[in-house]
């Protein structure tokens, strides 16, 4: 019974849950579709730049790739989020901007990955189609190879929405004010409070709520698009081959739509 009543006291959650649900869910949800947001814009430029054939971008992305992921989250949380104010970036009077910024940056790092690993695994065809239709360098990428790219890396970057919704508990060091605190935060002042840990199974739980859903969308996805992946293999496959006279039919029209422009 004394576990039942540490972890599970229903009347320490039932009187947790109002701020669980009203303060710490939107704020959770903000803090993490913002580190998101700010981390995607971020991280597809990191990783043009780290694909690059010139040394002075490659470099510097591959450098900013590694520092990011190589460092723990609650470190880089420290340094940056009160390195920057402490640096005269005095913007906002809030650390919750700031939240956002260092797990937006931390984002980016592993953002960079997912989007330079998706452009990469695209068939060099596909680069060398647009490039035959006139397209340039630049003008290929942004309307044939990005967004293939992108698609390809969706569950992983619902994958990484949901671990920036973890790393989301720690932006508490920075410093919040009652009504910016996420869920975290909430059941840590009430286990404090009350010496009782059901706000933090709570708050858990509310971690859960939103999470479970999200990788079930990961592998539904995923299964989708492999799925996706083999109908056009097999629809190439299955193909039959044209003809002399099918080949000649469409060279002339061809020539005949040339010849109208």
């Amino acid at each position: 019974m004394n576990i039942i009543d540490s972890f599970f006291n229903w009347d320490q959650i039932a009187a947790i849950l109002p701020d669980l649900i009203l303060i710490g869910l939107p704020n959770t949800l903000i803090l993490a579709a913002g580190a998101m947001v700010l981390g995607s814009l971020l991280g597809i430029f990191v990783a043009l730049a780290s694909m690059s054939r010139r040394a002075w971008l490659r470099i510097p992305a591959r450098l900013y790739v590694d520092l990011l992921r190589g460092l723990p989250v609650i470190l880089t949380i420290f340094l940056l989020g009160q390195g920057l104010p402490l640096m005269g970036v005095r913007i906002f009077d809030s650390s919750y901007p700031y939240g956002i910024i260092t797990l937006g940056l931390i984002a980016s790092a592993y953002i960079a990955e997912i989007f330079r690993s998706g452009i990469q695994a695209l068939p060099p065809g596909q680069q060398e189609a647009a490039r035959a239709l006139g397209m340039s360098h630049g003008l290929a990428m942004r309307l044939v190879i990005i967004p293939q790219g992108v698609r390809n890396v969706l569950p992983a970057l619902t994958n990484q929405f949901i671990a920036t919704i973890k790393d989301s508990s720690l932006v508490y060091l920075l410093g919040f004010t009652v009504a910016e605190r996420e869920l975290y935060r909430i059941g840590q002042d009430a286990a404090q409070q009350t010496g009782n840990l059901s706000p933090l199974v709570a708050a858990g739980i509310m971690y859960l709520i939103i999470t479970i859903p999200l990788t079930y969308v990961v592998n539904w996805m995923d299964r989708r698009f492999k799925t996706g992946a083999r109908l056009a293999a097999a629809g190439e496959q299955d193909t039959p081959p044209l003809t002399t006279t099918q080949t000649v039919a469409a060279q002339k029209a061809e020539e005949l739509r040339g010849a109208r422009r």
